[in-house]
């Protein structure tokens, strides 16, 4: 063989090394944003799994306050049929717009305890937003969590040469958590 031959293979050999070690880096990558996206479910799951014995305690107590049990209801089961999809921008959108129909939601249900002495001294209650609370606080931490393995994924989507290979084989970049309208504006606080 001739030595340009042999020096043609080898760089040939080192590019096809290299695009293998780039496709596994972002293969690596895009299980992070899988797994990180798994736990933002994970904690929402536990707060629609709260919601019926939520409902439940507050029933007990606040049976003409029907409407607003209805919408948490009806909240919950809008929201734990929308998934992330492929985690678009679009559809992560999509999905918080749901969950945030639930806090909603529960934000009313919780204004509404306000009326009832006898239920926020209720222990099952206390036990039950005391876990609501929690689960909130979690799910605070999988978005953020979520967030940053999807920008650091969609960096080296983005980076060239790694954006070479990820043309190639569909790596798309991945949607963010962003706050809601309604937290961009400062409230009122009046006296």
């Amino acid at each position: 063989m001739k030595k340009s031959t042999i020096l043609l293979l080898v760089v040939l050999a080192a590019l096809v090394l290299w695009g293998v070690k780039i496709y596994n880096n972002l293969v690596k990558q895009q299980e992070g944003v899988s797994s990180a996206w798994s736990q933002v479910e994970n904690v929402y799951q536990r707060r629609s799994d709260l919601i019926p014995n939520l409902v439940a305690t507050v029933k007990g107590y606040a049976q003409h306050e029907s409407s607003t049990l209805e919408a948490v209801v009806e909240a919950r089961a809008h929201a734990t049929q929308v998934n992330g999809g492929n985690l678009s921008a679009e559809e992560v959108a999509n999905y918080q717009k749901a969950q945030g129909e639930v806090s909603g939601a529960l934000g009313r249900l919780l204004a509404i305890v306000e009326n009832y002495p006898e239920l926020k001294a209720n222990e099952n209650f206390l036990d039950l937003q005391a876990q609501l609370e929690g689960t909130e606080n979690r799910i605070a931490e999988a978005r953020r969590q979520f967030n940053e393995t999807a920008k650091s994924y969609n960096t080296k989507v983005r980076s060239f040469p790694a954006n070479l290979v990820a043309k190639m084989f569909d790596f798309e970049t991945k949607g963010y958590f962003e706050a809601d309208e309604a937290a961009k504006t400062a409230p009122k606080v009046e006296f």
